[in-house]
């Protein structure tokens, strides 16, 4: 059998279990497999579960001695994973392991986001779930599916077998901070027609890469370069001033995710290669002065070659291209009025792509004001009108609103207190949380989640500290023995 990477490390059933959920490919919407790991696991043990045809998979376990009458508490994660890598490594998500890898007291992937995020929340419930010797009320472990692409799989589970009232959501990144709001989002997708013909000139190529990137709801506010945004503006650009014909248009992998690489390649006249040349280069320049503090590895590679003759679609149409591109609004559009420090809403370009047919956008949109969502929704949409677009959303999941009176909370912030010698941060945040639809379902839902560090997250330079695992797992013990 191949060499175990985490066996060493501490708690020893928590990392087994990651490890073996890294060795299934589980990116959102090849969740089958995962799921069914953890259906075999509730079956060895003889634990009652429910798999629904969308793959969650709820198990539920009775309470320990002497807890067996407590009040039902939920163990909530989901099962898929943010699938991206760096541009030079060879990779397909779909069929192969992830490649783990410990240094310096962390757990990172080679070359590929790692799935801490929320692969660690599973780990911990299975623990508990394995350790008859851990003291817990009556459990319900909730494992949803493609979370990461709209929160697919808590929108589509039937919550009726549910009895708990009291959920725990582990899919928090800082450790030290107990999460109680969240906003609400969806997204959207704008579709542009347009027809490939045949074009002349100059073959020019066009990449910006090494951006930092990030998650698209906890990052927003930090002003990191969105490949897709810039490549748009310098596309737009010149083809303002020259005769551009688009051939090739890619950025982004995830409309969750700040796109950190997008290409592009275009044909231009030969006498307006030198002029271009250079508005790239002086646009160039002022990028990254503009990024040299949030995305210092960035890089712009442009080639311009020999004349060729190709696919290319038209000037006019490849201004329309790029004019919708430059329209669409990106990064943080307002701030809380009650929560200092708080973004209240934003867009993020995640996904963008040029077919032989078509331009294709696709936008995370996220309020924790629902009329600012519908608002900046209907701006979309008028954009997309304008342009002669189809517009359509899918994946809209509620915010998740602030619980004055919440025992779980007070409990929580009670036994934090006093494993750690100081109170933990309690917050609301921008990013989106399953917690909103399980508030939906479940009335009367005293809900909070928290979980261990898990930095750059939604990138291949994610990476798990193993002394937080170890930390948030001690602290997940003693809130359950204390429920």
């Amino acid at each position: 059998m191949e060499k175990r990477v985490l066996e060493g490390l501490e708690p020893h059933k928590v990392f087994h279990f990651f490890e073996d959920l890294c060795r299934i490919p589980h990116g959102s919407g090849n969740t089958k497999a995962i799921s069914d790991y953890c259906v075999s696991f509730a079956k060895e043990r003889g634990l009652r579960y429910i798999q629904d045809n969308s793959n969650n998979v709820i198990i539920l376990q009775d309470g320990t001695p002497g807890y067996e009458d407590h009040p039902t508490v939920i163990l909530q994660g989901h099962m898929d994973m943010v699938c991206a890598k760096e541009p030079d490594v060879a990779f397909d998500f779909s069929t192969q392991p992830l490649c783990l890898q410990v240094k310096d007291g962390y757990v990172s992937a080679t070359g590929t986001t790692l799935g801490g995020d929320d692969g660690i929340a599973v780990a911990y419930a299975l623990a508990v779930l394995d350790d008859p010797s851990i003291p817990h009320p009556p459990l319900e472990a909730v494992f949803t599916v493609d979370e990461e692409v709209g929160l697919l799989g808590a929108a589509a589970l039937d919550c009726s077998p549910l009895k708990g009232r009291l959920f725990l959501n582990m899919d928090s990144e800082e450790e030290g901070i107990l999460t109680v709001s969240c906003a609400g989002g969806l997204r959207s997708d704008t579709v542009l027609p347009v027809t490939a013909g045949h074009g002349c000139g100059i073959c020019c190529s066009l990449t910006l890469k090494g951006f930092s990137g990030g998650h698209s709801g906890s990052d927003i506010h930090l002003g990191r370069g969105n490949t897709n945004v810039l490549i748009g503006q310098i596309l737009q650009q010149l083809s303002s001033k020259y005769t551009l014909q688009l051939q090739s248009l890619e950025g982004g992998k995830q409309d969750n995710a700040i796109p950190a690489h997008s290409c592009a390649s275009f044909l231009l006249p030969a006498d307006q290669r030198e002029a271009a040349r250079a508005d790239v280069e002086a646009w160039w320049t002022q990028v990254k002065a503009q990024y040299a503090q949030t995305d210092p590895n960035c890089t712009l590679i442009y080639h311009d070659g020999g004349e060729v003759c190709g696919t290319a679609f038209t000037v006019e149409d490849s201004k329309k291209i790029t004019d919708l591109i430059a329209a669409v609004p990106n990064g943080v559009q307002a701030m809380s009025k009650d929560i200092p420090g708080l973004v209240e809403s934003s867009m993020n370009l995640g996904v963008l792509s040029v077919e032989p047919d078509c331009l294709r956008l696709t936008v995370s949109l996220r309020s924790s004001v629902n009329s600012e969502k519908d608002r900046m929704r209907a701006q979309l949409a008028e954009i997309a009108r304008q342009y002669g677009a189809d517009f359509s959303c899918r994946g809209e999941y509620p915010a998740w609103e602030y619980r004055k009176d919440s025992p779980l909370r007070d409990t929580m912030v009670e036994i934090y207190t006093q494993q750690y010698g100081k109170p933990p941060v309690v917050e609301a945040i921008h990013a989106g949380l399953e917690c909103g639809l399980f508030s939906n379902k479940l009335p009367g839902l005293d809900c909070v989640s928290f979980g261990p560090d898990i930095l750059e997250i939604h990138t291949p330079r994610e990476h798990l500290p193993i002394a937080s695992v170890q930390r948030t797992w001690a602290y997940l013990l003693e809130v359950l023995k204390a429920l």
